[in-house]
């Protein structure tokens, strides 16, 4: 563990910021969260119930406990002493601007403010810090951040370079795969990457080529346990045989461009929302979303234990 942050603020106790509590737990670190939801703590406890065995079993930190949780209601008694912020309020551009103010006003100027957003820029939301702009960076995690390795960090017009460099340090230290935006474009990467896979099913489904479930059949069964290896660029280099991604291009780049001369663009029309609605009710088999979460986590624990044997 980085010896430099030892103390974090979680700010926003829904499933992001629940979740990154339990991460920060697990790995030892105290940890203070703040909700102004009356139900917040309950909620976050009961989360932690659900989620610790997972944790323990992938092995704790040394002082990893639960104890080492507070709770409160109150913003400027969260922060008191912390070393960096991790924010999860709500994805409204004003909202996280008029916090952002508020912190920066109480916060010595060494704190690091991550923001959980996951397509906010932080040149947007840093104007409003009138003291140090420069120690607010995005740091994008992917659900459940308590087990999907990823964090995107990217910062804004004002961030320095410093402030990357010490989260990226310290993301990396709780076992996180970070990688490093150039610049900033609305919903950063890896967002990008899944909307520009659910517009094209949209399109299926919308043009009834394929069914809700076996479109997700298509990538769970196909692709995407690929993808749960190797990146798709790396793939593709494997799929030009000994001649790599070269031999690749070669053969597939005429298809492939023809391909995406005919990708969809759809919108989502009331009509299609009811009609993929419809299809995600009749494919959860009545599953609660509990259950389909706690599907989905042992799944990924698994898959994480597998690749973890190895690096």
């Amino acid at each position: 563990m980085s010896t430099e942050i030892k103390r974090v603020a979680v700010i926003g106790a829904g499933v992001i910021g629940a979740s990154w509590t339990a991460l920060f737990l697990a790995k030892g670190l105290d940890v203070v969260v703040t909700d102004v939801a009356a139900d917040g703590e309950t909620r976050l406890q009961a989360f932690l119930d659900g989620v610790w065995p997972a944790l323990e079993a992938a092995g704790l930190s040394a002082g990893a406990s639960r104890d080492r949780v507070i709770f409160t209601a109150d913003l400027a008694e969260a922060i008191a002493g912390c070393d960096l912020v991790q924010e999860n309020g709500p994805e409204r551009l004003e909202f996280k601007r008029e916090l952002y103010a508020k912190l920066d006003s109480l916060l010595p100027a060494g704190v690091i403010i991550a923001s959980s957003s996951s397509g906010l820029t932080m040149s947007a939301i840093q104007t409003a810090c009138a003291r140090h702009p420069e120690r607010c960076l995005i740091a994008h995690p992917f659900n459940p951040p308590h087990l999907i390795p990823l964090v995107e960090l990217v910062g804004g017009a004002k961030t320095a370079e410093t402030t990357v460099a010490r989260a990226e340090a310290f993301y990396r230290a709780l076992g996180k795969k970070t990688i490093r935006l150039h610049k900033e474009v609305p919903g950063h990467v890896a967002n990008r990457l899944q909307a520009a896979l659910f517009r094209e099913i949209v399109h299926l489904i919308a043009e009834d080529v394929v069914s809700v479930a076996d479109a997700d059949t298509a990538v769970t069964w196909g692709p995407g346990l690929r993808w749960g290896v190797m990146g798709p660029s790396l793939l593709y280099h494997l799929g030009g045989g000994q001649g790599g991604i070269e031999h690749f291009f070669e053969q597939f780049s005429g298809p492939m461009s023809a391909w995406w001369a005919v990708l969809g663009d759809p919108s989502l029309t009331p009509d299609i929302k009811a009609k993929i609605i419809k299809g995600v009710g009749q494919e959860a088999e009545g599953r609660s979303i509990d259950q389909l979460a706690a599907y989905r986590d042992h799944i990924l624990s698994g898959l994480l234990a597998l690749r973890a044997e190895e690096r």
